[in-house]
This record gives C-alpha cells, sequence and structure tokens, in this order.
C-alpha cells in the first residue's frame, strides 16, 4: 500500500467521534478552531517536535513516525517511552490529550493504533501505554486487551471503507457532541440534519 494511501492516526479517533467529523476533515480538507483545539494545539507543540531525551534511565523519543502498511495505518506517536528490561527495550506510547477522559473510547483507540503500529516496526508485544489529559494532569494508563485491540480493527475497517467510499456521511445533530466540536459551523447539523430528515419522509411518501 502506498503511503499516500495509509489512514491516519487521529482519523480513527475523529471516526468514533462522529463518521461525519472525519469525513469533513480527512476527505474535505475543513478545518476550523476553537477554544478546545486551540488549547490542545498549545499542548501539543513541545511533543510534535521531534527529538530524543533520556529522563532517569528512561529514552524518550518525542513525535516518532509510526506506519502498520499491512493494517494501512500511519501517523505520529506524541511521545514514545523506551523502558530497559531483560529481553531489551519495551516501548510504551503515551498520547496526550488536553480535556479530561472521555466516556467513549476514541483515544483509546488512537493509542492501541500507535501501539500496533509499533508492534509491526519492532517485533514486541506492547500491553500497555497511556493517556495524558491536561485537565487532570494525570496519566491515565490503558491495557491494549483483546476488546481495545478488536475495536481498533474495527475502526480502521470502517474508516477504510468511509476513506474508499469519499462520500461525507448525512448530518445528524447531537448536542453534547456537537456542540463540543469545532467544525459545527461547517457541519451544520442542525440545519442539514433537519433537511435529510424531511428528504427521507418525502421519499417514503413516494415509495408508498
Amino acid at each position: 500500500m502506498e503511503d499516500d494511501e495509509l489512514i491516519p492516526l487521529s482519523a480513527l479517533q475523529h471516526y468514533l467521534y462522529c463518521p461525519r467529523q472525519c469525513a469533513l476533515i480527512h476527505l474535505e480538507q475543513l478545518w476550523a478552531e476553537n477554544e478546545q483545539t486551540a488549547e490542545g494545539r498549545i499542548m501539543h507543540e513541545r511533543a510534535d517536535q521531534p527529538g530524543m531525551e533520556t529522563r532517569r534511565g528512561v529514552r524518550v523519543v518525542s513525535a516518532m513516525a509510526l506506519a502498520a502498511p499491512a493494517l494501512g495505518i500511519a501517523g505520529v506517536a506524541d511521545i514514545v517511552e523506551f523502558h530497559a528490561t531483560q529481553q531489551g527495550e519495551q516501548a510504551y506510547p503515551v498520547e496526550y490529550k488536553r480535556g479530561r477522559p472521555k466516556g467513549h473510547r476514541a483515544d483509546e483507540v488512537q493509542l492501541c493504533a500507535q501501539a500496533l503500529c509499533l508492534e509491526h516496526m519492532l517485533g514486541r508485544p506492547i500491553d500497555e501505554g497511556a493517556l495524558y489529559y491536561g485537565k487532570t494532569r494525570r496519566r491515565r494508563v490503558v491495557r491494549f486487551d483483546e476488546v481495545l485491540r478488536g475495536l481498533t480493527l474495527d475502526t480502521i475497517s470502517a474508516t477504510r471503507a468511509l476513506f474508499d467510499k469519499r462520500q461525507t456521511p448525512h448530518a445528524s445533530y447531537e448536542s453534547r457532541r456537537c456542540d463540543a466540536c469545532s467544525l459545527l459551523e461547517l457541519c451544520q447539523p442542525r440545519l442539514l440534519g433537519r433537511q435529510e430528515s424531511v428528504n427521507a419522509w418525502l421519499r417514503q411518501q413516494w415509495d408508498t
């Protein structure tokens, strides 16, 4: 698979949050910033600078390029720590997020996809990583168990299907999810979602 055909790891997080958001960003190349995304961008500025250092005996690589062509995914890890073990260095991915732990698993899937890439690149299993949330200033350990791995692989397949179809899903307004999205004004879920409901009703009347 060519590099430009690989799914960005961030698209998996976007897809689980909202398939329409994923399509607007990655297919239509639309983007808008709000307070939350601006905070996230500032938080990532340090991690986004490629580099390597040693902290308390742990080798830390920032902005590490990742890829697993067999799975069709690629991206950049904020931080990958390499801990010394008797079997050699053990990779430990850490993803930085501006807010708090979510009620959904989108962040965990993005992190698990990083681990899958690292396993492909290093040839060693990776059992866990961490999500660092800016609001709590704490790490949340994520175990890459079979359930999360299965969800991640399913999300890769679903995102690939969306990319291959190259069709943006219809809008559907959900207050908590939509109001927090920086693409709210570009997406127009209240307006377009209502129009789609009317069109669906008209089609149903025509078919009957």
